[in-house]
Formats: structure tokens, C-alpha cells, sequence
């Protein structure tokens, strides 16, 4: 299968292994991957505060960059939700743009849905000797998903699945969310690392980079040396 990438810009930027670990994965399996260079960011940041028009023309050039495409797989759900739920709802007066991006968001995939509804594939050859403990980021609800993280980690050689408290509760983060209302925000944050410290894991996983980084980010202000890691970065340890 040829699978387009796409990589988010938080992954870009602050993540880039997550999407090297991504790729490494899907070319283990036989897919070939490519890389469109002229994507961007989804919109959902303009979509977020209100900015509808600027949204939707950032929607269109993602179709444009993306079309013809096979299949496209993002390691993300907050974007994957973006692109299969809201564009097709931005464009809903244009309707050439609004097939369009119907048709986008029928191939579009978040890499753990893809992995598991998509291909089946959950013996990946992946290895880690420790308890993992699952953030369930808030965009996969969007997406009807619910316990594909966890049949992959339950399926790495070595690791233990521990449950979190409150696993689906918001982690605060919320892009603009966690700039507009930052005392709402760390106090989710705050909730969600007693819940991480509490499950005694050694290892912290997520579909989202918002997500890692704001956890990741108060795990570390806070002196614990906890590893947090993008799903996708787990299950390349091979």
C-alpha cells in the first residue's frame, strides 16, 4: 500500500520522532511511505478560536496537498478528527470542496485505528520489559475509538498494560485551551499526573503530542523522571 504521511505540526516540530517511528513501522509491514511536502498545519488551530474562514482555506490547501492519495495516516487523533470530522462540515456550502473533503477524510487514518481496524496488525515485533500506563487522548472519542492503544501494547513482548484512574479525563491541554484558561489547565494536568504516578508505570504513551508534551512537561517541572512516549515510538523499540 502506498500511505501518505501526515505529519502535524507539533510532531514536526516537537516530536519528530513520533513520525520517524511511524514510518519505520508501516515500511516494516511492506507499506511504502511518502511524505507530501507541501503540507501544513490542519486549521484546527484557527478552527479552535473561532477563525472559520481562515480554517476552511487552510482545510483546502490540505486536500489539494493530499489528493489522489491512497491512504493517509497521521499520529495524531486531534488532527485525524480535524480533517474526518470538521472539514467536511467547514466546506459544507462549497460542495465540490465538501466531496472533496468527504473523500479525504474516508482515506484519512490515525496511525493506532490504522494499525488495528485497518490492517489488523497488532504483532509488530515491538519489545519493552516494563509497566505501560495509556493517556486516552479527548479527539478519539470523535473518531469512535476506544481500546486500540491498549490491544498494541498488550501485544508488545515484555510490557505490562496498568490502567490509569480517570484514563479519559482531558489532560488540560486543549491547544489555545491551555493559554486562554491556564488555571482550569494545570489543575487537569495536575489530576492527570497523580493518576500517572499512581499506576506505578514506567513508561507514559499517547496518540497526541499536545498531550505528551503538556504531561510530559508538568512530569518533569515536578522532579519525576517518568519516560512518555508517543505510541508509535514504543511499539519501533524492536
Amino acid at each position: 500500500m502506498r500511505i501518505s504521511l501526515m505529519i502535524t505540526c507539533l510532531a514536526d516540530v516537537l516530536r519528530p520522532a513520533a513520525g520517524e517511528a511511524v514510518v519505520n513501522i508501516l515500511r516494516r509491514l511492506g507499506h511504502q511511505v511518502i511524505f507530501p511536502e507541501s503540507q501544513t498545519c490542519c486549521g484546527q488551530p484557527m478552527f479552535n478560536s473561532g477563525l472559520h474562514r481562515l480554517a476552511a482555506e487552510q482545510a483546502q490547501h490540505t486536500i489539494e496537498c493530499f489528493e489522489g492519495t491512497e491512504v493517509v495516516v497521521t499520529p495524531s487523533g486531534s488532527c485525524a478528527a480535524m480533517v474526518k470530522v470538521e472539514y467536511p462540515k467547514l466546506l459544507n456550502d462549497q460542495p465540490l470542496w465538501a466531496q472533496r473533503a468527504r473523500e479525504l477524510a474516508d482515506r484519512t487514518y490515525e496511525f493506532s485505528d490504522f494499525l488495528v481496524n485497518r490492517l489488523g496488525a497488532l504483532e509488530l515485533g515491538a519489545r519493552y520489559p516494563g509497566r505501560v500506563a495509556y493517556h486516552y487522548a479527548c479527539h478519539l472519542r470523535m473518531l469512535n475509538q476506544t481500546n486500540e492503544v491498549q490491544r498494541l501494547i498488550e501485544h508488545i513482548d515484555g510490557a505490562t498494560f496498568v490502567g490509569l484512574d480517570r484514563e479519559d479525563q482531558c489532560c488540560g491541554f486543549g491547544g489555545s485551551f491551555a493559554v486562554r484558561y491556564p488555571q482550569i489547565s494545570g489543575a487537569l494536568v495536575d489530576d492527570k499526573m497523580r493518576c500517572v504516578l499512581k499506576s506505578d508505570a514506567n513508561v507514559l504513551v499517547s496518540t497526541d503530542t499536545g498531550c505528551l508534551m503538556n504531561i510530559g512537561g508538568r512530569l518533569h517541572r515536578e522532579g519525576h523522571p517518568m519516560e512518555v512516549l508517543h505510541i508509535a515510538e514504543l511499539l519501533d523499540r524492536v
